[in-house]
């Protein structure tokens, strides 16, 4: 099934796949013939829709960021338990190549004790990109920060662990829109490592960088392919007498298939009936960090 508020865009994205169009998305969690969901809408629907087919006993794949506020997947959580359907939150760039060579980097213990990771991702929007969905408050539940600062503070989360203490700063330098079109981040963890993040609108070129740090070795992530130019990943790998590190880089010049691999890795969650990682627990940490620096922003 294909389902779309606007049946022309339902039509069209069913007959790609040979599947039925549909404009009313509760007959398409319910259907018997249906087993998998996946909620890719705008972010006042992702927990509703998720929580109603996980109480339907329909594995769910919910897009970042999964809701707007953390509660608000607190019904899908309940739901899936009752139920016991799986939930994994689309934060796909767990999926990009580079991310996934980091990760094996990381869990070898080679960059040792970790210290920080900074991270800038990016775009520019396009005209009228102020009267689109993301730019009301009601539907989008944020701006900039909700929208692509989600994946860099779960990318962070990803590699050194939850945050205990959140400073943030939000504006809308050239957007007119009451949503910020910049958010900057200062993270720490109980342990004082820090993520210090940026997350912009008004990049006008676009730009994805991450940077990993331990004390022996330091990982960095450039491009995601596309316009944000060649995937690409970087390891120093620091030497006992320090100086110049060993160098050593790949790149991905190959079309990105972080959704692909997400996709497969979520179809083996349902086969080995195993939780799926990242799950409701990483989206409700990652809004949770969202939401401390609206509300103190907004106070």
């Amino acid at each position: 099934m294909c389902c779309d508020t606007d049946a022309g865009r339902a039509t069209q994205l069913a007959a790609q796949y040979r599947a039925r169009p549909l404009t009313d998305w509760r007959e398409a969690v319910h259907r018997d013939d249906v087993d998998v969901v996946f909620a890719a809408t705008t972010h006042d629907m992702l927990a509703p829709i998720a929580a109603e087919a996980a109480a339907a006993g329909k594995h769910v794949l919910i897009e970042k960021p999964g809701a707007r506020r953390a509660a608000e997947l607190d019904p899908v959580a309940e739901s899936a338990a009752r139920t016991g359907a799986l939930v994994r939150v689309g934060f796909n760039h767990r999926f990009h190549r580079a991310l996934r060579k980091a990760r094996e980097i990381f869990l070898e213990g080679a960059l040792g004790e970790m210290m920080y990771v900074r991270g800038r991702y990016g775009h520019g929007g396009r005209v009228g990109y102020d009267q689109e969905w993301r730019a009301v408050p009601e539907n989008s539940g944020g701006g900039e920060l909700i929208d692509q600062g989600a994946h860099l503070i779960d990318l962070s989360r990803w590699f050194l662990g939850d945050f205990t203490r959140v400073r943030g700063a939000l504006r809308t330098f050239f957007w007119r829109m009451p949503v910020e079109d910049n958010g900057f981040l200062l993270l720490e963890t109980a342990a004082g490592q820090v993520a210090f993040l940026h997350a912009g609108w008004t990049e006008w070129k676009n730009l994805f960088s991450l940077e990993i740090a331990g004390r022996t070795g330091k990982l960095e992530i450039a491009g995601l392919g596309g316009s944000y130019g060649t995937e690409r990943l970087t390891w120093y790998k620091m030497s006992p007498e320090m100086g110049p590190p060993e160098t050593l880089a790949w790149e991905y010049p190959m079309a990105d298939d972080s959704w692909r691999a997400e996709n497969e890795a979520f179809f083996e969650d349902i086969r080995l009936n195993r939780a799926p990682d990242p799950g409701i627990a990483d989206a409700q940490a990652a809004l949770r960090v969202v939401e401390q620096v609206y509300h103190e922003e907004r106070a």
